[in-house]
């Protein structure tokens, strides 16, 4: 299933409620008594502001500055819409802020200048400078981008970059080092042929000039053909790539040329152009939404063609999000002065070369892939894959100090790598690798409750996404009536009418029958309970009909477990299931457990559930590490939760020394390594940031993290069964819609890695 076109209502919806837009700011520091509120303000923030008077340098200290970047534009040249003005522009300066919050941890605040004119675009950037760490610009038509870039890097001493010209330069670049190593060529002997000559097109060309591509064999055309010497009123910029050559169209050039690089407009390439080429061509169609040549049509003509295009439903998207943020990142962390040629090659062969290196497996699950290796549809890497931050960044640290532009030089190399993999905090990729994932193959959900109009909405928003094909069980009338109601969009849902539905059950209470007649069911009990949609909807997925099931959001959570022990069953060898809620926090996604099933669960099933939960979260690509918890620390306490924590623990370490686990542990050691550090020095958890945590019994688990999640700490994704034979989950009675979504979500990826198991 691919994703459903976006409609506008949708659209509207997301960037007005619940609050408008999509940004906010948020205190970083305590605020909560008169004190604290002295400190912030006045008259406690006088010292500092002594301290930077005196040495400006110390404004990095002791202020946001060297972690806020501007994202400036004057909406002149939207993509996609034009010059609509700056008010216009706002929702996307908004929205290339949140890229560089969840990508890279840096602030942004979007600034949308009434300044058409250059210079005055420029006067206003340099007066606001000093509240910036980096500058992004943004969507400024051409040729004025090139002037305003120019003058902002010679007046300023912060990193600015115009990410329409350099960022697709960048992402580019790297593919076609790739490219060329895979088709064998060499960079200062291909023929290059570039059509479109706006500021991407031109910092395109720039850059791959810089990599070694020969100037006289590099043609650019725009709107009217071939850039020629002998054409009037050319910019300056299209000056640098004018030929001395007769007046050439671009099916003429194409003949023979190794590269083909469009950012231009859609299907203006033919396939008689890409076979006209020279042996392995290499063809970056980047026109969005529809590229030069669509890549069936590319492909069927040439089967030696390597090929990249703007979209994610192709291989080798060029996208742009996988540099600028950690360009940025890495500029930002050793206070460089400006964004240099060396850095942005230094990205370049960043890229190029985190394409070659093993695939983690948590990439390959996001993008239904087993197995991504370097070759011609993987020549630059997906845009969620989280090494590109302790990848790029780094090098462009690195470049920065090289060249001499670095402030702060970076010394402890080890702790830089750490800090930035800490930085994906709350917004590590998770959920959206999950969501990633599901779309590759989206798997049909049952959904018991398809009366209710939450479980509708979370539906439709599964479909809209290419995320599920839900299946909604409930009476026919009543649902059609909430889609009408609604206005709700569920083409491609399928609705079971399980009252109507006589002949199903019929099948369905004899399978049922077959299951549990030993257990005391007659067949009447079993026709009985079939007509109720729990036990028809797990009878679907036990018969293969489905490949997950969601039920309870209206009833209490041990009656919607119940039919799916029943039926389903926990795995071979296993005692009992658990519940395992999954915690987005700051310091990265925390896994709990047993937070829903088991009262007081025994030394057999605790070490059971983390056997479980390790294995689920390993699949995730995530190491687990383990805390057995108690309000006991190794010994302390002799209580009886204490005692079985630690007989679970002794298990466990002798059982599986592989297993990073120890216990029994207070919850604020095993959150804070330096406290178990300093008090207990023997702990297997010392030097590991713990992120898996298991309960003494399920009022602990319970009440833990219902409570971070009503503070706000974190969002829960969850609950999880964990040990059940198919993947059958469980909702919190009364869930909201982005919790049925996400539920679904995760349902959905657990029954697809059981299918690659």
């Amino acid at each position: 299933m691919s994703q459903r076109p976006i409609r506008k209502t949708d659209t509207l919806r997301y960037h007005k409620e619940p609050k408008p837009g999509k940004i906010e700011v948020i205190p970083t520091k305590p605020s909560n008594s008169q004190r604290d509120l002295s400190i912030a303000y006045s008259p406690g923030v006088a010292e500092p502001c002594k301290e930077i008077a005196a040495n400006p340098e110390e404004v990095y200290n002791y202020t946001a500055k060297g972690n806020l970047v501007a994202v400036i534009s004057n909406g002149t040249a939207v993509l996609g819409l034009g010059d609509i003005g700056p008010e216009a522009s706002k929702p996307v300066m908004e929205g290339k802020g949140v890229l560089f919050k969840i990508f890279a941890d840096i602030d942004v605040f979007d600034l949308e200048l009434d300044a058409a004119d250059p210079d005055k675009f420029i006067e206003t950037v340099k007066a606001v400078a000093p509240t910036f760490g980096g500058i992004n610009l943004e969507d400024i038509k051409a040729p004025d981008c090139f002037y305003i870039e120019k003058r902002l890097k010679e007046e300023l001493n912060i990193p600015i970059m115009h990410d329409d010209q350099h960022g697709t330069a960048i992402i580019t670049a790297a593919a076609l080092l790739n490219a060329l190593e895979i088709s064998e060529k060499e960079i200062n002997h291909i023929r290059v042929v570039f059509n479109g000559a706006g500021a991407s097109a031109i910092s395109c060309a720039k850059l791959y000039l810089s990599l070694g591509v020969l100037s006289e064999n590099l043609f650019m055309c725009d709107s009217k053909g071939l850039i020629t010497t002998g054409r009037e009123e050319l910019t300056p910029e299209k000056q640098i790539f004018a030929k001395d050559h007769e007046p050439a169209d671009l099916a003429q050039l194409m003949k023979g040329a190794d590269v083909f690089v469009g950012l231009s407009k859609g299907n203006i390439v033919s396939k008689d152009m890409v076979t006209s080429m020279a042996p392995s061509p290499i063809v970056f169609a980047l026109a969005n939404p529809d590229p030069e040549i669509t890549y069936k049509d590319a492909m069927s003509a040439r089967k030696d063609i390597i090929m990249a295009t703007g979209r994610s439903d192709n291989p080798n998207q060029v996208n742009n999000v996988l540099g600028f943020p950690f360009i940025f990142r890495g500029a930002l962390d050793v206070r460089a002065t400006t964004i240099n040629e060396e850095m942005k090659l230094a990205a370049v062969r960043s890229i190029a070369e985190l394409t070659k290196e093993p695939v983690p497996e948590l990439v390959n699950l996001a993008y239904g892939e087993s197995n991504l290796t370097f070759g011609p549809t993987y020549i630059i890497p997906k845009p969620f894959d989280p090494r590109l931050i302790t990848t790029v960044a780094p090098a462009v640290a690195k470049a920065a100090m090289e060249s001499g532009v670095a402030k702060a030089p970076i010394k402890d190399w080890d702790w830089y790598n750490t800090n930035l993999s800490d930085r994906l905090g709350r917004d590590d990729k998770f959920i959206r690798l999950l969501n990633e994932n599901a779309s590759q193959k989206p798997q049909r959900i049952v959904f018991t409750e398809g009366d209710q109009y939450r479980i509708l909405k979370a539906a439709e928003i599964l479909i809209n996404g290419g995320t599920a094909v839900p299946v909604l069980l409930g009476p026919r009338a009543r649902i059609e009536q909430l889609i009408e109601e609604y206005q709700l969009e569920l083409s491609g849902a399928e609705i079971i009418d399980v009252i109507a539905d006589a002949e199903g059950r019929e099948v369905f209470a004899q399978r049922l029958y077959d299951m549990r007649m030993r257990r005391g069911w007659t067949l009447a009990e079993c026709k009985s309970k079939i007509k109720q949609r729990d036990y028809y909807g797990n009878m679907m997925l036990k018969e293969g009909k489905v490949d997950a099931l969601i039920s309870g959001l209206t009833v209490k959570y041990p009656t919607a477990l119940r039919p799916i022990l029943r039926i389903i069953g926990t795995e071979n060898g296993l005692r009992k299931a658990a519940g395992m809620y999954t915690l987005l926090t700051k310091r990265g996604p925390m896994f709990f457990a047993d937070t829903t099933i088991n009262l007081d669960p025994a030394v057999e099933d605790i070490v059971q559930i983390v056997l479980k939960v390790a294995d689920t979260v390993r699949r995730t690509n995530i190491v687990p590490k383990v805390a057995l918890l108690s309000y006991s620390n190794f010994g302390s306490s002799n209580g009886p939760d204490a005692r079985k924590m630690a007989k679970a623990s002794g298990i466990l370490r002798k059982e599986y020394p592989k297993l990073i686990v120890d216990g029994e542990v207070q919850a604020n050691f095993a959150l804070n390594p330096e406290l178990l550090k300093e008090s207990f020095p023997f702990s297997d958890l010392v030097g590991h940031k713990t992120n898996v945590f298991i309960f003494p019994n399920l009022a602990a688990g319970n009440i833990t993290y219902k409570m971070l999640q009503s503070f706000g700490a974190a969002e829960a994704i969850g609950p999880m069964l964990i040990g059940t034979q198919k993947s059958a989950h469980v909702l919190q009675l009364g869930a909201s819609v982005r919790e049925i979504v996400n539920m679904a979500t995760l349902a959905a990826v657990d029954a697809r890695t059981r299918k690659g198991k």
